[in-house]
Formats: C-alpha cells, structure tokens, sequence
C-alpha cells in the first residue's frame, strides 16, 4: 500500500508545522577547505541516549549543503532566548558577513562554535546522512556537550512570541 496524495498545499503544511514550538540553533563547523560554516536551524532533536545521537535538517537548496555533508564533525549550538540577533544572522547573508566580528571558539575536540553564552551545544561527529523529500537529514553522534542555566530562544508560529523576555530572563 503506497501514501495518498495531501489533501492540502505546502502553504497550509507550514503554517500547521509551525503550531509546534522549538528551540532555535546554530550549527557551526569548519569547511573542508578551513573556512567557517553556520546557519541557523529550527529542526533539531534528541534521537537516542546510547549512544548519544541528535539530528536536524538541513535543506537540500542550501547553499552549505555540500560542505555539511562532507564536513566530519560540527557543533549544534542551541540559543538562549537573548541571541535572537545571532539566530538573524545566520538566517540570511553569506558566512562571511554572518562570522564578521566573532573571535575563533572551538569545542573540545576541535569544532568551530559559537562564542556567545548558549544554552547548550553539542559537538556531533558526522554519523549519518538522508536525503528525504527537499531535506536531508543530518545524524550526529553527540561527543563533547555542554549547557548553562539560559533559557532557550523558541521559534512558533512564524515568530518568537514564546520567548521569554529579557526582563523575565533576569529575574529568573
């Protein structure tokens, strides 16, 4: 037995996608040739505890799509709700422009990251790729992680109505 057709547009599946709340990221690695990669990310998830597995997606479009796939390890940098600027910044532009003013911060076992204070980050070897309708999904095995006591930046709906305020953020 095969899958029936929607019974809606792309349109209509986002829009209902988007009714579920989640974290926003920043997956950061070095390139193949050396050179910092990153964009932001919204699909992201635990996968299995032995091992430690997560995953997310990249689109197949991407303009870092290869350098994800072939790239051996990256970090998975969740933000905490006052990197809302960081989570703009990867969104759009080129690497350069979304790298300019950032110092060099690696992760213990040699990853580019991020150097802000997020609310957790995972440092991933590159374990698994699927390519599944417009994306591919990205199966990393988590070996260096580490996370503070920030609230995390959270995406619903379009937007970041969710997120806790900075206000609320400090008194805590």
């Amino acid at each position: 037995m095969s899958a029936s057709a929607p019974d809606f547009d792309a349109g209509y599946f986002r829009t209902a996608l988007g009714r579920f709340a989640t974290g926003v990221t920043v997956v950061t690695a070095n390139g193949p040739d050396g050179k910092p990669l990153g964009l932001t990310v919204s699909s992201f998830n635990s996968v299995s505890l032995e091992p430690p597995l997560v995953l997310w997606s990249l689109s197949a479009s991407s303009g870092s799509r290869d350098a994800f796939m072939r790239c051996e390890r990256y970090v998975v940098n969740v933000l905490s709700a006052d990197q809302l600027d960081l989570a703009q910044r990867f969104a759009r532009g080129s690497v350069l422009e979304r790298y300019a003013g950032m110092r060099d911060v690696y992760a213990p076992g040699g990853t580019r990251m991020l150097d802000e204070h997020c609310a957790a980050w995972f440092e991933c070897y590159n374990r698994s790729r699927y390519e599944e309708g417009d994306h591919i999904i990205m199966v990393g095995q988590v070996e260096h992680c580490g996370h503070s006591g920030a609230l995390p930046l959270v995406y619903h709906a379009g937007g970041f109505d969710l997120t806790p305020d900075r206000a609320t953020t400090e008194r805590g």
